[in-house]
């Protein structure tokens, strides 16, 4: 049996990283043919720091391209992090840098990544999200933190 070389490709890509939840997404460009162009929410959990669950928006080309999964969607996402239970992973032990998210943005090779780091003197989880396609020299990215507190009465 034969497959179609791209499709092979695509779910390899998919298959690589952290799942996120889409939770929705908002068109921003009518397009007369194919899907519009939009900006989708999605979410997900930090796995190894239960307790935290961060949320990424990021830009989807659409048209007839974007419609068939063959579109390269632009490098401009954002992110925010928050505590929403008790953290209960033990921050002195998570390694210094580990990456958490990774979801494909083009048919080959463009990916955007959240990266968790720790700031132990502030006792902050800090997650960095990138593009790993180069602009200007720079990858695009965004931060956001997460100070560790105590959750609920005790």
């Amino acid at each position: 049996m034969k497959y179609f070389p791209a499709a092979i490709v695509f779910l390899m890509l998919s298959a690589w990283g952290a799942r996120a939840d889409d939770i929705a997404c908002v068109s921003t460009t009518f397009r007369i043919v194919g899907a519009n162009d939009k900006v989708c929410v999605s979410g997900f959990d930090d796995p190894k720091a239960p307790g935290v669950a961060c949320h990424i928006s990021q830009a989807r080309t659409g048209g007839l391209k974007g419609t068939f999964g063959l579109a390269e969607d632009p490098s401009m996402f954002s992110i925010a992090c928050r505590q929403v239970g008790p953290i209960s992973a033990d921050i002195s032990k998570l390694p210094d840098q580990a990456e958490v998210y990774s979801a494909s943005t083009s048919l080959f090779f463009k990916h955007t990544h959240v990266f968790r780091t720790v700031d132990r003197k502030r006792n902050t989880l800090v997650y960095v999200a990138i593009s790993d396609r180069l602009i200007e020299g720079s990858p695009y990215n965004a931060i956001s933190t997460v100070p560790v507190m105590p959750w609920g009465a005790h």
